[in-house]
């Protein structure tokens, strides 16, 4: 039997994957037996800052990322698929009903045994494990790693976004639409002129931020990808408005036609914060971008400033938490075993991964090599061409190859500037992003035609 600590993304994916190999899984969840900082409930895979799993075309890399996955047959996105729900070009997910229909289906599987408990400890040596337990380890698991690796465990501070009811945006202000109009008119808008934008800014800069509880606040730095938005008006006056407030491709039609270019000029946007469908039926919506560690007494003033959610009634307000990750590319393998301890596995964000299809992958490669470890079958690592093949290698051979070391490892989301380059340079990025992704997929197919027909695979080469 194989032992999976942790059910989150990662966990989920790599349970499923082992029994679906015929092999036995005890997976053993501490929620909700003892909360996490960050986690509202105790179902598996659930989705703490975002309900997206990002862009859905395969020509963008969360997307071929997230088309690998389906190939592979990851029950995570499959599930992701099924449960959808309009968020333009991204594959987002009424999270609600993703994580129930997850949970029961691994509660349900006969060669899956639930443990609702805190794991203290690694498992026995001999055991052939994967850790899962995400960027938030309980503390006594934490430091049986820091005593295993002989370093002190990384980590960040991440936080997750706020959260409203519909029916509190007024329509008459907000409008809905999709940026540059791709797909339907899946976000609701908020528009803000220069006046108001300086002074959401301003009060942002101002109001008063929660306390770090039980870490140094001087420790913390932050994951790039995952800003609080107070950090991101601290950097500047225009900082906002080159990320989650940006405004290009953006445009009411109240307003006029936006092919006049002088009404366009005088009626476009200073900056617009844009706000993401968290349910099926409309009800709940995400701020996005909006991550931040302000107190919930300020978020209800501040954020009210936005044009459109005077009224707005907030059903979760955003919240910051320590994430922990391992220093993986002296760690790991690129089939995710641990160096000097093979049986023991790692997979999701406490590899370094960045992003929830990144920790489905993980997931994906560690469940499949525990299920062969256990059968007696050498280990597999993916082409180093596909999207999940090559942010597994970065995460597991950055070290090695003198890539990015600067100022420590930290952690990486899926992107084209990992893969390695194709044979003649393509200088329109869609076409090269889609001959990334044609020579991704046909190496995928034929790598996993070979790991099912039991062909010895190629280890994977350092990106």
């Amino acid at each position: 039997m194989v032992v999976v600590i942790g059910a989150g993304l990662a966990g989920t994916e790599a349970a499923w994957q082992i029994a679906a190999a015929g092999v036995p899984v005890k997976l053993v969840e501490m929620r909700p037996v003892r909360p996490s900082p960050a986690h509202h409930s105790g179902e598996f895979a659930e989705l703490v800052c975002s309900n997206s799993f990002g862009a859905l075309s395969s020509d963008r890399a969360a997307g071929l990322l997230q088309e690998e996955l389906r190939r592979l047959g990851s029950v995570v996105i499959g599930t992701a698929d099924a449960h959808a729900v309009p968020a333009g070009g991204a594959l987002a997910v009424d999270r609600g009903r993703y994580s129930a229909a997850l949970t029961a289906a691994l509660e349900a599987h006969p060669l899956i045994t639930v443990e609702r408990r805190e794991q203290h400890h690694l498992p026995d040596p001999d055991a052939i494990a994967v850790l899962a337990t995400g960027p938030l380890t309980a503390p006594d698991l934490a430091e049986d790693l820091r005593a295993l690796t002989g370093r002190e465990a990384c980590h960040f501070f991440d936080a997750a976004s706020p959260i409203v009811e519909g029916e509190g945006i007024d329509l008459s202000v907000a409008f809905r639409a999709s940026r540059y109009d791709k797909g339907d008119a899946d976000y609701i808008n908020c528009p803000m002129d220069r006046e108001q934008y300086l002074a959401f800014r301003t009060a942002l800069l101002e109001a008063e931020k929660a306390e770090l509880k039980d870490f140094e606040q001087e420790s913390a730095t932050f994951f790039e990808g995952c800003l609080p938005i107070e950090e991101l008006a601290r950097r500047g006056e225009d900082t906002m408005r080159y990320g989650p407030l940006k405004p290009i491709g953006l445009w009411d039609p109240r307003w006029g036609d936006l092919h006049d270019r002088d009404v366009r000029r005088a009626r476009r946007a200073h900056a617009v914060v844009q706000l993401r469908q968290e349910d099926r039926d409309g009800r709940l919506w995400n701020l996005v971008g909006f991550q931040t560690n302000l107190k919930w007494g300020e978020q209800q003033r501040v954020l009210r400033m936005i044009p459109g959610l005077e009224n707005a009634s907030f059903v979760r307000f955003g919240v910051m938490h320590r994430n922990t990750f391992l220093d993986s590319p002296d760690l790991l393998e690129p089939t995710l075993q641990f160096r000097g301890r093979p049986a023991l596995l790692a997979a999701g964000q406490i590899t370094g991964t960045e992003g929830y299809a990144a920790a489905v992958a993980g997931g994906w490669l560690a469940g499949t090599n525990a299920a062969r470890l256990v059968r007696g079958l050498d280990p597999l690592s993916l082409p180093a061409t596909t999207m999940a093949g090559a942010l597994l290698a970065f995460v597991s051979g950055a070290g090695r190859v003198g890539a990015g070391r600067k100022g420590g490892f930290q952690p990486m989301p899926p992107s084209f500037a990992l893969v390695p380059e194709l044979p003649s340079r393509v200088r329109d990025k869609r076409a090269r992003y889609g001959a990334y992704r044609d020579r991704a997929l046909a190496d995928l197919a034929g790598w996993d035609a070979g790991r099912r027909a039991g062909v010895r695979q190629p280890e994977a080469a350092a990106v």
